[in-house]
């Protein structure tokens, strides 16, 4: 048995001295593990890393069993992350969301292409922060979470959505949040309009957004916490908050 495609490096853990188990995500194959030997090595641990573009051979005996990974470069993302801590930390915090979310080899197509999309454009910087939030929101859709954002729930308008219930995940208007504003989460403008500015409020309540659902529906159910790569990015992002106020 085998199969060969391009895949996102979402994790590479060692194993014994020098071998690593790797878990990719491939649009095809979903997130799929296998060991690559001498993974530690010098000559390959710069391309095992999270967030790179590799393209890998896994080869194995029987479909269900773990195989092995042969690979070569395609875009070295966490390289060229390496010199910048906020594109590193949401590179680091993207990576690690979609290996403790997804279903070992079950495919999820949309969110591979947004988080691809993302390491492609990673230099751009802080604005990736809104394709970060985008990504989590299609895949807590994928795995059957998806927030409702079409209108609000009280008045059945769609304009002015501005916030989403944290029990339901459906979205409501200032008018239809009423008293119960400050219980809500604060919904930022680029999820209902992909042409909406965004700023460090919008991209830390983005983050609070998703990262409740996640929290809740995902890690969660299997009684594990956000990774803590993401918990670190929305500190970082929050500081960003408290940084602009502060000036």
């Amino acid at each position: 048995m085998e199969w060969q495609a391009p895949a996102i490096l979402l994790a590479a853990r060692p194993f014994g001295e020098n071998d690593v188990i790797a878990t990719v995500m491939t649009e095809a194959q979903g997130a799929h593990r296998g060991l690559v030997h001498g993974g530690q090595g010098r000559a390959r641990a710069g391309l095992w890393q999270p967030g790179n573009l590799v393209d890998v051979r896994w080869v194995g005996r029987l479909s269900e069993q773990l195989g092995h990974f042969e690979g070569e470069m395609i875009h070295p993302a966490a390289a060229l992350a390496m010199d910048d801590a906020l594109q590193l930390a949401l590179l680091t915090a993207a990576c690690s969301v979609a290996e403790g979310a997804l279903p070992e080899r079950e495919a999820h197509p949309g969110p591979f292409h947004l988080l691809l999309g993302l390491i492609g454009r990673l230099s751009l910087g802080a604005p990736m922060l809104a394709e970060l939030v985008r990504f989590e929101a299609a895949l807590l859709a994928d795995l059957g979470y998806g927030l409702d954002l079409s209108a609000c729930a009280a008045t059945g308008t769609t304009g002015g959505l501005a916030y989403v219930s944290p029990r339901t995940g459906r979205a409501l208007s200032a008018e239809g949040a009423g008293e119960w504003a400050a219980r809500l989460l604060r919904l930022p403008a680029f999820l209902v309009d992909a042409a909406a500015e965004a700023g460090p409020e919008d991209w830390r309540d983005g983050l609070a957004l998703t990262g409740h659902f996640l929290a809740r529906d995902v890690f969660g159910l299997r009684h594990l916490p956000l990774p803590p790569a993401r918990l670190a990015l929305y500190d970082r992002v929050a500081g960003m908050t408290r940084t602009e106020s502060d000036g």
